[in-house]
């Protein structure tokens, strides 16, 4: 490996395709832009690409795959804060915290009951490190907790229907791409609700939304979409029991300092020849538990 870097260049969508011939590293900070997949032809000198993200979903194209270029991803930054955006969906949803917000709105004094926690059945689809954390978190709670990483994907249809709710935080990959679709959905018990903090591409969202139209699911929290920002028109906005947030779950205070720590911490095993953090697996589309983290 060379001992230093020439320099840094900053770019933009629009000045991508010049800064990237010459370019031996690159920080992609912009996981949802396709710059590198559309300008792809200018790396000429490309041997690692970093992301500062934990799915790689926008990189994972045929033509970097098939590069003998190094793709890391930003794996572990993201881990606690996810899980307890999870847990804090659970609590509002099962405690109904939106109706009382509405009805303290309306000054309206509106008393009920509201649904346990504890003893209800979780299944957390994706066993990285925040599948792990989610069900740490969810376990703490009281509930009874499923976990289904890559090797367990075909347990699903007997998991599904005990199911009170389906928390996904699985990357998106040509396995799991649509994977909650009218078929899966309707193995829901009439009570589930549905929690993505994964992608949007896991979910097909046209057959989430008749499920929850017709109420054959009680509800959903999506922190994802198939399109981002979420179009005005989508009816996901007014459907009951659903609550929208803007791809916010992992965003905490201070969240892009550890990000750039911990590529400057790749940045220098890289200067250095050492092996580098969060190297992902281009056959399986995400960080194998071999890599170091």
């Amino acid at each position: 490996m060379p001992p230093g870097l020439d320099g840094v260049r900053f770019a933009t969508d629009d000045t991508f395709a010049s800064a990237l011939p010459g370019t031996e590293v690159l920080l992609v900070w912009d996981f949802t832009s396709n710059a590198v997949r559309d300008h792809w032809g200018a790396a000429d000198a490309l041997r690692w690409v970093h992301t500062a993200s934990a799915g790689v979903d926008r990189l994972t194209f045929p033509a970097l795959l098939e590069s003998p270029v190094t793709l890391t991803n930003s794996r572990g930054v993201f881990d606690t804060p996810m899980a307890e955006y999870v847990l804090g969906l659970v609590l509002a949803m099962a405690k109904d915290i939106p109706a009382s917000l509405a009805a303290q709105a309306r000054r309206e004094w509106r008393h009920r009951e509201t649904e346990p926690v504890a003893g209800r059945c979780a299944v957390v689809v994706g066993g990285g490190p925040i599948g792990r954390a989610i069900a740490r978190l969810l376990g703490a709670v009281g509930m009874d907790v499923e976990l289904v990483g890559r090797r367990e994907f075909d347990t699903l249809p007997t998991l599904l229907p005990r199911a009170d709710w389906l928390v996904l935080a699985a990357p998106l990959t040509e396995t799991t791409h649509g994977m909650l679709d009218a078929t899966t959905l309707a193995l829901l018990r009439p009570n589930a609700r549905v929690i993505n903090v994964g992608r949007g591409g896991l979910v097909v969202e046209p057959d989430l939304v008749d499920a929850l139209a017709a109420g054959r699911i009680a509800g959903a929290a999506l922190d994802v979409f198939a399109r981002e920002p979420l179009p005005r028109e989508s009816p996901l906005w007014e459907l009951p029991g659903v609550i929208v947030s803007p791809h916010m779950s992992g965003d905490v205070v201070g969240w892009r300092e550890t990000l750039v720590e911990l590529f400057a911490d790749n940045l220098a095993r890289y200067r250095a020849g050492e092996p580098l953090r969060n190297v992902v697996d281009k056959a399986l589309g995400y960080v194998s538990s071999g890599s170091p983290a």
